[in-house]
Parts: structure tokens; C-alpha cells; sequence
């Protein structure tokens, strides 16, 4: 009789646990503005159509845009709005398999004088080993010149490929990461995986990184214990970095980076896996940063920014992070907008364009004082935002 009864609850439960990938049926941006009502500012949004999977946008000096399409390898040009249908030449050939591809662009900070863009991507090692790299080139027209690889991780294997966001600090130096660590790797420092690292804009090593000349360490480490990091951005008013990592289900969160220090993973978390345990029972670890912001469930954090402009009063000091999916369901994508009060504390978010059911992966802030949000679609889009009249 017992074991009757354990084939019954067998079959009720194996429907459920069989189910693939949930998802809202994805629906078309449309073709022209669209005017939405949010909180604290009503918001006009301008939809620029064209792109394949992008990830990452730079603004060059005049306004134009950098547009790096993932699974492509391309890395496009938007002048006065409109996409350029002729790549930039010059761009590595990537690993452009799941999520693989060209990943992140920025400029050097002196760009102006000297025209240099660092591209992070997927680089294929054979037999479907991949690793993330760095390189560097210089903007002439439509093409990279003298583009110098700079740094290639020790990481090779064939599983999802990991983000590779990059940002300039205040100090001069490049900071990049590389995630994809599901496991304790994230906490061994002979490896790059599941670290944030720091480089002089030449792709060498700082002196003052927390691991150099430390045995059976990568110099190149500035923090260790994340998951799977996918933006950064500088604080405006302490220079600080801050980071969005991704957790399993639960545990996304905004950390805020500090030279040599362990955020955690996998023995610190508010996730679950993929199958429902939880990742870890503590929360909090002696020893380990404690994230600033967290969601569960999880946004699928992507990329964040500060809004430092004018044209939004009511959103300055806000934080804005793209989310591609919330609560492990597709087509649910938002860009969650943060508040905090004069001590940086998280006092309210407001979730925006969850009616479009896109993917957000990126956004950013222009110069004109506007927010630029990119699209992770096949179809994917290039959004403006700004004030409505």
C-alpha cells in the first residue's frame, strides 16, 4: 500500500517538475512614440529599431553612439538617431553561441585626444571552450586600428558564456568582469571566475591590486565572492563602483565594490537554485561585504546607471537597473528605477515598461541629459527617453 501510494505522488509531481521555460507571449514594439505615466515624471519614449541581441552603448563626443551586438560580433554606429547599416571593422571574432558575443564598449577617458575603445567579448578556444578577453583599438571612421588584445582569463570552459561589463573609475584604471561562477570557484583566487578585476589602461597590472605578489593568486583581482556580475557603474558622488550580480532565483543584488573584499558567493545568499533549495542558510557571513540592494524573486539584473541629469528633476540620485526577466518567467523584462534618501539607503522602486515585454539589458545616461535604454531580442531596440511636453 505505501508504495502505491509513493507511484501516486510520483506521477501528480513529475507534470510539474518536467515543465520547461514559462513565458508571456512577446509582443512587437511599436513603430512610433510612446508617452507613459511613471511616478515621479511623465515620459516620452522613442523606439529606434535594427539591432540583433545588443548589449552595450558609448557615447562618443559629438552624441553618435557605440552599439555592440552580442551573438553578432557587431559593433554598430547611431548618429542623430539612426543606425548606421554598415559595421565598424576591425571587431574580434567572437564566441557568438547563447550567450557569448561582443559584450561591453567604453571609451578611454581621454577618447577625445587619442581615440581608444575597449571591447570586452566571448573569445572561442575550440571544441565550444570560451573564455572572456579584452581588447583594445583605435576609432578611425568605420574601423578599429592597431586593436592589441590585452588580456584573456584563465577560464576556459563550455558552459553559458559569462558577462564581461567594464567601466572606468576615477582613479584612471579599467575595472572588468568576469562571472560564471556557480560555485566555490568564486572564492579560490588562482582563477579569474567570479571576480571583479582591475587593470592600468594598457591592459597591465596596478601595483596597489590587493593579490599581487600574494602565491597561488591572480594580481589582476581587485574583489572576489560574486556569482555572475552583468553591469557597472560609478558612484557620482563617492566614485565608488557599484555592481549588479545575478543570483539563481532570488539573490540578484547591487553591491558596492571595495579593494580586496569578499561578497560571498556561493556561501552567502538570498537565492535559491534553479530546482528550489536554497543556495546557502546564511544571509550574512563574518568577513563578507553584504549586498546594498537585493530582489526576490529575481529581475535578472543586466546594466545600471545614475541619473545625474537635469531633464528628469524628479529622478536625480535615482538609480536605474535593466532587468530581463522577472520571477523566472519570459517575457516579463523591466528597468527598475531606485530612490534613495541623503545616506544612500534604498527608500523606494518603481518597475517601468513592464507592458513590453522586452528584455532590458542595458541603459545608460547620454550627454544631452536623456536615459537610453537598449532591448535583448532578436528584433532588439534602441529606446530614448525623455520628458514628455
Amino acid at each position: 500500500m505505501i508504495f502505491f501510494w509513493v507511484l501516486v505522488l510520483l506521477s501528480t509531481a513529475a507534470p510539474l517538475l518536467a515543465q520547461g521555460p514559462v513565458t508571456l507571449p512577446r509582443q512587437p514594439l511599436p513603430d512610433g512614440p510612446l508617452v507613459v505615466d511613471t511616478a515621479e515624471e511623465k515620459i516620452r519614449v522613442t523606439v529606434m529599431k535594427g539591432l540583433s541581441h545588443p548589449w552595450s552603448l558609448a557615447f562618443l563626443p559629438n552624441g553618435d553612439m557605440l552599439v555592440t551586438e552580442r551573438n553578432a560580433g557587431r559593433l554598430r554606429i547611431v548618429r542623430g538617431g539612426v543606425l548606421d547599416t554598415q559595421p565598424i571593422s576591425g571587431v574580434p571574432v567572437v564566441y557568438g553561441a547563447g550567450l557569448g558575443g561582443l559584450m561591453e564598449v567604453v571609451l578611454h577617458p581621454r577618447f577625445a585626444e587619442n581615440r581608444l575603445v575597449y571591447l570586452s567579448y566571448i573569445k572561442g578556444l575550440g571544441e565550444k571552450r570560451h573564455t572572456p578577453a579584452l581588447v583594445r583599438g583605435r576609432l578611425e571612421g568605420m574601423a578599429l586600428l592597431d586593436v592589441k588584445e590585452l588580456f584573456v582569463a584563465d577560464t576556459p570552459g563550455t558552459g553559458p558564456p559569462a558577462g564581461a561589463a567594464m567601466v572606468f573609475g576615477p582613479d584612471g584604471y579599467l575595472y572588468m568582469v568576469v562571472g560564471g561562477a556557480n560555485d566555490a570557484i568564486a572564492q579560490r583566487t588562482n582563477t579569474h571566475q567570479g571576480k571583479i578585476l582591475r587593470f592600468r589602461d594598457d591592459g597591465t597590472v596596478p601595483p596597489d591590486n590587493p593579490f599581487v605578489g600574494q602565491p597561488n593568486a591572480k594580481p589582476e583581482i581587485w574583489s572576489l565572492g560574486h556569482r555572475n556580475m552583468v553591469g557597472l557603474t560609478v558612484h557620482p558622488d563617492t566614485g565608488a563602483i557599484w555592481e549588479s550580480e545575478n543570483g539563481p532565483q532570488g539573490g540578484d543584488e547591487i553591491n558596492i565594490i571595495k579593494k580586496g573584499a569578499n561578497y560571498g558567493w556561493p556561501d552567502v545568499s538570498f537565492g535559491r537554485q534553479y530546482e528550489g533549495p536554497r543556495v546557502s542558510p546564511n544571509t550574512f557571513k563574518e568577513g563578507t561585504e553584504p549586498p546594498h540592494v537585493v530582489w526576490i524573486p529575481s529581475i535578472a539584473a543586466s546594466g545600471l546607471t545614475f541619473y545625474t541629469g537635469d531633464r528628469f528633476p524628479n529622478w536625480r540620485r535615482n538609480l536605474f537597473v535593466g532587468g530581463m526577466q522577472f520571477g523566472r518567467i519570459g517575457g516579463t523584462g523591466q528597468l527598475h528605477r531606485i530612490v534613495f534618501n541623503t545616506d544612500w539607503d534604498e527608500i523606494r522602486r518603481e518597475s517601468l515598461f513592464v507592458d513590453l515585454r522586452q528584455r532590458i539589458r542595458n541603459v545608460r545616461q547620454g550627454p544631452d541629459g536623456l536615459l537610453y535604454v537598449l532591448t535583448d531580442e532578436d528584433d532588439g531596440a534602441l529606446l530614448k527617453i525623455e520628458p514628455a511636453k
